[in-house]
């Protein structure tokens, strides 16, 4: 089990992205960590040798993504996963039949999923509750939680989960809190700070940057967490090749610049559709008319670049997402490209209708991922595609 060095925690964050569990290659002097595309490694002899028997095991270059990863949470250990699901399915694994979770009801379609049809029937039990809500949180509890599972900002109504409060109520129990940190990224949120025991990634997303691979990963400081994780990732398999976790070390090291264009242009354009007449309502924590904008400011560094709006109807959505032009019609967030996306028929089709009635995820909402384009390119789009939706 590799562990976070000191030095790596105490860097500034832009540094840690550049640096953090990455050395140049002892053999060669590379700056960069080869890809070291091997499934197994040479042994000196029976019981010797030098920290690697298998790839599912351990890779070199995924022992650096996982400091790498660790280090910018601000956390201990790290572990990568082949996907971001992957990462939830292994933290779900921490417990056994019989054990009850509260999860935020407004979560990934996947990891409702997950929890709903597959980890339900082996037995583990879950409540859906809104995590704005703390009472509402601590209301759900049972002697059988051994969990809760957040997502803040949650995808896709950007809701707000006060992880400090949260975690004052499930640390008093001995519970584990997950906090899902993909929409923001460990750039504008770092949950360990607030007391988060597992924090879940889907690299895809804004660590990776650029569309080009799928991981997961998951992060947390326990020793006596971190060696169930170790056991559960050599025991399930579900690990990243070496060249998926190279092309996260390559995102990763420009995360706080890309950040900080998702976020002046996500704040911009977020500005720019409330006052768009086709527009209903928009869901950014950046805006002040965030219900928990407050929090937002109080819990973020940043507000990032992933906006949501209601324009009423389907047929609306549908002639929004449809004509966009730089606006890739498209599943997925957190690259470079901006993306548009349904929610209600793309990325949360598994979560029954009456539970996204209920919630306000509605068959009109649109999903925005903004990457870092000329901001007034992405506009100028977005404006003719409301015209359009107007019509509809």
């Amino acid at each position: 089990m590799t562990r976070v060095s000191d030095d790596d925690l105490k860097a500034g964050f832009a540094t840690r992205a550049i640096h953090a569990g990455q050395r140049p290659d002892p053999s060669t002097g590379a700056i960069m960590t080869p890809v070291y595309q091997t499934s197994t490694y040479v042994q000196q002899g029976l019981g010797r040798h030098q920290g690697f028997e298998y790839a599912r095991t351990r890779n070199p270059t995924r022992d650096a993504l996982e400091q790498n990863l660790a280090a910018l949470e601000g956390a201990r250990h790290g572990f990568a996963f082949a996907s971001g699901t992957a990462a939830t399915d292994m933290v779900l694994k921490l417990l056994s039949s019989g054990d009850h979770v509260v999860a935020g009801e407004n979560l990934y379609g996947g990891t409702h999923r997950l929890m709903t049809q597959i980890f339900a029937r082996l037995g583990l039990t879950f409540s859906f509750v809104d995590t704005r809500d703390v009472e509402r949180v601590s209301r759900a509890l049972t002697p059988a939680t051994r969990m809760v599972f957040v997502e803040t900002p949650t995808n896709p109504l950007m809701r707000i989960t006060d992880l400090a409060a949260v975690a004052e109520i499930t640390r008093a129990r001995g519970i584990l809190l997950a906090v899902d940190n993909t929409f923001a990224t460990p750039c504008f949120q770092r949950p360990v700070e607030f007391g988060a025991d597992l924090i879940v990634h889907s690299t895809t997303k804004y660590l990776n940057g650029h569309s080009d691979m799928v991981g997961g990963a998951v992060l947390c400081s326990s020793d006596e967490v971190a060696a169930k994780l170790q056991f559960l990732q050599n025991a399930s398999g579900a690990v990243p090749g070496p060249l998926d976790c190279w092309l996260t070390l390559r995102g990763t090291k420009t995360l706080a610049v890309r950040m900080r264009q998702h976020d002046a242009s996500g704040r911009r354009i977020a500005a720019w559709l409330e006052g768009q007449p086709a527009v209903r309502r928009v869901y950014y924590p950046g805006l002040p008319s965030h219900e928990q904008h407050d929090l937002a400011c109080r819990q973020m560094k940043g507000f990032g670049g992933m906006i949501s709006l209601e324009l009423g109807s389907l047929a609306r959505a549908r002639a929004m997402a449809e004509t966009t032009r730089i606006f890739a019609l498209a599943e997925s967030l957190g690259g470079v490209e901006s993306l548009i996306g349904h929610p209600a028929t793309m990325t949360h089709t598994s979560v029954p209708k009456e539970m996204r009635d209920a919630m306000g995820l509605t068959d009109g909402l649109v999903r925005l991922s903004v990457g870092i384009e000329d901001t007034d390119d992405l506009i100028g789009d977005l404006d003719q595609a409301l015209r359009k939706a107007e019509q509809a």
